[in-house]
C-alpha cells in the first residue's frame, strides 16, 4: 500500500544522481515494508484509527534507509505526510499542512533548547482541533540541525517528553539510551492524545519488525506463531 513515506523514497530516489547505498542494500527487498521476501512482514501490517495526524520531516536519505522507522508509522497511522528536508528549499505543502486549520501542530523535540514559553508537556484533545505531532527524522545531530535551520517550525508549541522506558530499538543504536527512534516517540505522542490503540500497535509493529529485520541479517527463520506475533495479529 502506497502511502507518504513510500511515494517521498520514490520520489528522492527518481531524482537521484547515483544509486544510494545503505548496508544491506544489494539485497533484492520487498516494495511493502523493505524486508527480503523470506522475512516480508506485509501480513502484519496493522492500520488502525487514530484521531491524530502525524508530520514527518525526514532528512534527505532517510526515507531511503531500510531500517527507518518513519515508514512503520505510515503504515499504522493513515494521516501521517512526509516531507523531504532540505535548509534551502522548503516543500509549500508543508507550512500550508501546518497551518490547515483542522490541526493543531506540536513540534516534538526536547525542551532545553527552546525558550520555556514555547515548551508543552500535555497535548490538548478538546479544543476542536486534531493534534499534529511534527516530527524531525533523522539522527540526533542531523536532527539538531533541522531544529536551527526550519524558521517555519519557530512558532509550534514545543512538546517535550520525559519517556521513563529506554529504547527497545536494536537496529540503530543511539550512544544514549534515552533517545529514541522515531516510531517509539510517534507511540508517545499517539498516547498522550487518547490514541491508546493506535500507541500499542505502533509499538508491537516496531517490536516485531525489528524482529524481522535483524533475522534477516543473520540469517535465521522467524517464528510468527510466537507471542508478539499473535498480539500484532489483534490489531490486523
Amino acid at each position: 500500500m502506497s502511502h507518504a513515506v513510500s511515494r517521498l523514497r520514490a520520489a528522492r530516489l527518481a531524482r537521484s544522481a547515483r544509486p544510494f547505498v545503505a548496508r544491506g542494500s544489494r539485497a533484492v527487498r520487498c516494495p511493502g515494508c523493505r524486508l527480503i521476501p523470506s522475512h516480508c512482514l506485509c501480513a502484519f501490517t496493522p492500520r488502525v484509527p487514530a484521531v491524530s495526524g502525524v508530520c514527518l520531516v525526514m532528512h534527505d536519505v532517510e526515507a531511503l534507509k531500510p531500517s527507518n522507522t518513519g515508514w512503520l508509522i505510515a503504515d499504522v497511522v493513515a494521516d501521517t505526510s512526509a516531507f523531504g528536508w532540505l535548509r534551502t528549499v522548503v516543500d509549500p505543502e508543508l507550512p500550508a499542512l501546518l497551518a490547515d486549520p483542522q490541526w493543531q501542530p506540536y513540534l516534538v523535540f526536547p525542551g532545553e533548547y527552546v525558550a520555556p514559553e514555547r515548551v508543552v508537556s500535555e497535548v490538548k484533545v478538546d479544543s476542536g482541533k486534531r493534534p499534529l505531532f511534527v516530527l524531525l527524522d533523522a539522527t540526533w545531530s542531523e536532527a539538531r540541525k533541522m531544529f536551527r535551520k526550519s524558521p517555519y517550525l519557530d512558532g509550534l508549541p514545543v512538546l517535550s517528553l520525559q519517556p521513563e522506558q529506554l529504547s527497545r530499538y536494536r537496529l540503530r543504536r543511539s550512544k544514549r539510551d534515552d533517545h529514541l527512534c522515531t516510531a517509539e516517540v510517534a507511540a508517545l505522542c499517539l498516547e498522550l492524545a487518547g490514541d491508546q490503540r493506535a500507541a500499542d500497535a505502533l509499538n508491537l509493529y516496531l517490536d516485531v519488525f525489528s524482529q524481522h529485520y535483524l533475522a534477516s541479517k543473520a540469517p535465521r527463520a522467524v517464528d510468527i506463531n510466537d507471542d508478539l506475533h499473535q498480539q500484532l495479529r489483534e490489531f490486523l
